[in-house]
């Protein structure tokens, strides 16, 4: 069983684009599900990284706060930023633009720890600046959302907080706290977390393909790259900004992937819940989900032959 979980888990990408291909193909099996589990889901997905979790990791943003610092900051300036000009760039509509707006000012990605390790990047580095990301997110997701969007389209910047709360905060939480009440049994179920989130993160993409399948296949190739050059950019400014502040190669790693790798379920799951009128704006997060991944899998495997 360990050794499918591991399967899972190391081709985590690569099953998300079978599965995003499959929901294209026979968008009516999947369709049949209804987005509001969505929600349920990517809190499930939380809850098990906050069992992966320990307290002591996030010592590193007392004991090294100048690189948390630095990784947050690139975080929540250069993806968002990046995602407002791609929509102006691209002239994209208002629900495609609010959507690729929605990844950008979203926290790291839960995958991000996993590439990092992979990568031979700063482990400690990539789930501090994961943490502190997430726990600013209440706060500077719906702020950005609104700035960079709230023109444009209504942003209930209120009621996005606490969606972030109950979604990803809460479940955080609970993991944590599980973990210190029964950690010999959260320690046997470790094992198993990657690959349950590699699972659910697949069938959160495939929900979203399926409902937007024609829209998608239909006009979808300007979406496609525009998604492609966000990671893309993000990776590569992240790792810029690091360099030109004199970081380590390590630390360049892990500050270049945690920019590059967003959040795209979250994204999803608030687009859903707070834009219904567009339901286009899911799509980005979706796109992104499926290659994040693989341009993750791609950048770690480079990474790791250059140490």
């Amino acid at each position: 069983m360990k050794n499918i979980c591991k399967f899972i888990a190391d081709y985590m990408g690569i099953l998300v684009l079978v599965v995003s291909i499959a929901a294209l193909m026979w968008p009516e099996v999947l369709g049949q599900i209804k987005p509001t589990v969505i929600n349920p889901l990517l809190g499930l997905v939380m809850f098990g990284m906050g069992l992966t979790l320990h307290l002591e990791d996030f010592r590193i943003v007392f004991s090294r706060p100048k690189d948390v610092i630095i990784g947050c900051l690139a975080q929540f300036t250069v993806m968002p930023l990046l995602a407002w000009a791609l929509g102006k760039i691209f002239s994209l509509d208002e629900a495609l633009a609010v959507g690729v707006i929605l990844v950008g000012c979203c926290p790291g990605g839960t995958a991000s720890n996993v590439i990092t390790y992979l990568a031979k990047g700063d482990l400690a580095l990539s789930v501090g600046m994961t943490g502190v990301s997430t726990l600013l997110a209440p706060l500077l997701t719906p702020l950005l959302v609104w700035l960079l969007a709230g023109k444009s389209v209504d942003v209930d910047v209120v009621s996005m907080f606490l969606s972030i709360l109950w979604v990803v905060i809460l479940p955080i939480v609970a993991g944590l706290a599980v973990k210190q009440l029964w950690p010999r049994q959260t320690e046997r179920a470790v094992d198993y977390l990657p690959a349950l989130s590699s699972v659910v993160i697949c069938t959160i993409v495939a929900i979203i393909i399926a409902a937007n399948a024609s829209k998608l296949l239909s006009g979808g190739t300007v979406i496609i790259a525009v998604v492609i050059l966000h990671n893309l950019c993000g990776l590569s400014f992240g790792y810029l900004i690091s360099r030109l502040l004199g970081m380590t190669t390590a630390k360049r790693r892990a500050v270049a992937i945690e920019v590059g790798m967003q959040n795209s379920g979250l994204a999803s799951s608030l687009a859903t819940l707070h834009f219904a009128t567009y339901p286009m704006a899911t799509i980005p997060g979706a796109i992104f989900s499926v290659w994040h991944n693989l341009s993750g899998a791609v950048i770690a495997r480079w990474f790791a032959r250059k140490a």
